[in-house]
């Protein structure tokens, strides 16, 4: 690692108790069911590392935004289920955070055993960075790991504060690899420099969007993301993914760009669909003018062409925290992209010319690109090209997100 954190490969866990801090806040359908553990997963080859060491588990995590207090629909029993079979073990669970029953059960968990803490935010308190909040959460555990990236630009108590309370505190493999990308992101990389962020979540991304502003030329904006910066813009976006509470914060970073030069490339087009199924219909509309009980799942060609031609009149392209793109988990809407640049004329007499190469770059970008979670390193546009598609796998460097 190129930073000077400790992770946890520093330290024996043996005989310990990791209080760590996760990001558990994932979705939940209307039947309390987790609709995408990605979030879960990610904490797993921490999580096992400290169990296989004969260490047990103490997981803290917030849960959506709960006003007031505890409400049971944020309340993390109901993922227990989801974190017990990333595991492939079950778990206890504590109805709070902090107080007699966590302590109870923290102090008799035994080697290779885990404890999921009750939503932090159910304590005004955890937002606050309260100190003595956080000093009754360090009595929990004997070390502490953090491996919440999504959350370490906020100053909580569980994440800025509770650190002071521990001698041993490290960083989890998540957190690890997501500090070492931004670090390699904030070099002095070649110019133009052009970044490319995805993924459902402004949230998660709000440090490293802000420090790339201090670095790139071009920052390019995809994944389900692009559908809040649209929707801040006066667009409709129908169901498409929203954060309703970032819409300010994109306003303002849309001004930031403009002021320090950095064009912000944002989608012209979406490939749209009524229904989040392989049997959907679909559509093309231009961005912001999706329908109602419509969803974006998909940029549209001439966001391809638009994206490609940046990409390849850059001498670096890194791709950044990109998550799986929505489609590809539907076979037919994986397939429409593809169909759409056949249908509206995006084919030129020239193999050679740089709109052709930039149209099979962009059009890959959705899928193959965002599927992968890669980052792109090579000037070559000929290498370019075959890196995006796949074919060049020794010339890439593997982005964890």
């Amino acid at each position: 690692m190129s930073l000077n954190v400790k992770n946890v490969d520093s330290l024996n866990f043996a005989g310990k108790k990791a209080l760590i801090r996760v990001d558990f806040n994932v979705p939940l359908d209307e039947h309390f069911q987790v609709s995408d553990d990605t979030r879960i997963q990610a904490a797993v080859p921490t999580i096992q590392k400290i169990l296989k060491e004969g260490g047990s588990a103490i997981l803290m995590s917030h849960l959506g935004r709960p006003k007031g207090g505890p409400e049971d629909k944020y309340s993390l029993k109901h993922i227990i289920y989801a974190v017990e079979a990333a595991l492939s073990q079950k778990i206890s669970f504590a109805s709070d955070c902090i107080g007699e029953e966590a302590s109870q059960k923290a102090a008799h968990l035994g080697a290779g055993e885990v404890l999921l803490l009750e939503n932090l935010r159910f304590y005004k308190e955890e937002e606050k960075g309260d100190s003595a909040f956080a000093a009754k959460l360090a009595q929990l555990g004997d070390v502490y790991v953090n491996d919440a990236f999504g959350t370490a630009h906020r100053a909580h108590a569980s994440t800025a504060v509770i650190a002071a309370n521990f001698t041993e505190k490290v960083a989890g493999y998540l957190m690890e690899s997501e500090l070492t990308n931004a670090d390699k992101v904030l070099g002095n990389p070649e110019r133009p420099y052009t970044a490319i962020m995805g993924g459902a979540k402004i949230a998660d991304k709000i440090l490293i969007i802000e420090r790339l502003l201090e670095k790139v030329d071009n920052l390019i904006i995809g994944g389900g993301m692009s559908y809040t910066f649209a929707k801040a813009q006066g667009g409709t976006i129908g169901t498409s993914l929203l954060e309703a509470d970032k819409l300010d914060f994109v306003l303002e970073l849309m001004e930031k760009a403009k002021a320090k030069g950095v064009n912000l490339i944002l989608p012209v087009d979406t490939v749209i669909a009524d229904d989040f199924s392989n049997t959907a219909n679909q559509g093309l509309v231009n961005k912001g003018e999706i329908p109602d009980n419509w969803m974006g799942l998909d940029i549209g060609p001439k966001t391809r062409e638009l994206f490609g031609k940046v990409i390849l009149d850059s001498k670096k392209t890194e791709a950044i925290s990109l998550s799986k793109a929505i489609v590809s988990k539907y076979d037919k809407l994986s397939k429409i992209s593809k169909k759409l640049s056949e249908e509206n004329n995006l084919n030129f007499k020239n193999e050679n010319d740089p709109s052709v190469i930039a149209n099979k770059v962009a059009s890959n970008l959705s899928i193959d690109l965002f599927e992968k979670q890669k980052l792109l390193e090579t000037t070559d546009i000929q290498k370019k090209l075959e890196a995006i598609l796949g074919y060049l796998d020794n010339e890439i460097d593997v982005l964890s997100v």
